[in-house]
């Protein structure tokens, strides 16, 4: 991307981020001091919307996630909620404020039973449980049938489905997802889009970062395509898809291979 590029895609940003559930600008971040993964990233999400991250590995679209839920330092740049800083802000406050996050691995409890997976996502008021858990089986059927069920005896499927339940707890005004199909059969994969789609349905704004780059597009109402901790593209999904650019750069192998 050229400077002049960047700039148009800045002022574009900032003329369409207003009102937005979730807002960044102009992000620097990393995990160790000098050393940046995130490179003047911007980023919205407006209420309602699903929005998805593609790039190629080591883009940096991880470490954005991470960096909007607190997990990452900022070094530069602001996060909003709902027009108020949450910059620098700790995961379990941003919980509380309306953020839930499913990482990409270790996302649930494994000694522990669904319905004990689901108690432990919303322990900061557990007097929601009751409300929230019809809620989330309302989304997810297989969840209330098997509310008994061990999560370590669930498929890799079926524990990401628990891990969202989880996330849900808290009753989030936004979901970020870290690479949710990471890992899981073609059925599972479409499962995971379905449930995705049928969660922003029902009133959460989602933020997703996807190797099934293709599929993603295919699904999200908008996208940000990253590449090297920067803002390479960003449109409606499906203009993303087809777009020449993109296809050539990215989606020739990240919708063949993953990401």
């Amino acid at each position: 991307m050229t400077s002049s590029d960047a700039e148009e895609f800045r002022a574009k940003h900032l003329s369409e981020a207003e009102g937005a559930v979730l807002r960044a600008d102009g992000l620097i971040a990393g995990y160790l001091p000098g050393v940046n993964i995130l490179n003047d990233t911007d980023l919205y999400c407006q209420p309602g919307e699903l929005v998805g991250i593609i790039g190629p590995n080591g883009a940096g679209k991880s470490t954005l996630l991470k960096a909007l839920f607190g997990l990452v330092k900022i070094h530069e740049g602001t996060v909003q909620l709902n027009g108020e800083d949450i910059t620098g802000k700790r995961a379990d406050e941003l919980v509380t404020r309306g953020i839930g996050f499913v990482p990409q691995t270790n996302n649930v409890f494994p000694s522990l039973t669904i319905e004990e997976n689901l108690e432990m996502g919303c322990y900061q008021a557990p007097k929601k449980f009751s409300e929230r858990f019809d809620f989330v089986t309302g989304i997810f059927p297989a969840l209330g049938e098997r509310r008994k069920q061990r999560a370590g005896g669930l498929s890799g499927g079926e524990r990401q489905m628990v891990a969202m339940g989880r996330a849900l707890m808290m009753e989030p005004s936004v979901l970020l997802l870290d690479e949710p199909s990471a890992g899981l059969s073609p059925v599972m994969q479409d499962e995971v889009f379905v449930q995705t789609r049928k969660i922003n349905k029902a009133g959460v704004s989602v933020v997703m970062v996807e190797q099934n780059a293709r599929r993603c597009l295919q699904i999200c109402d908008r996208g940000y395509v990253l590449d090297q901790g920067r803002n390479a593209y960003t449109g409606p999904g499906r203009a993303l898809a087809d777009d020449p650019k993109v296809i050539e750069l990215y989606l020739g192998t990240l919708g063949a291979k993953g990401d």
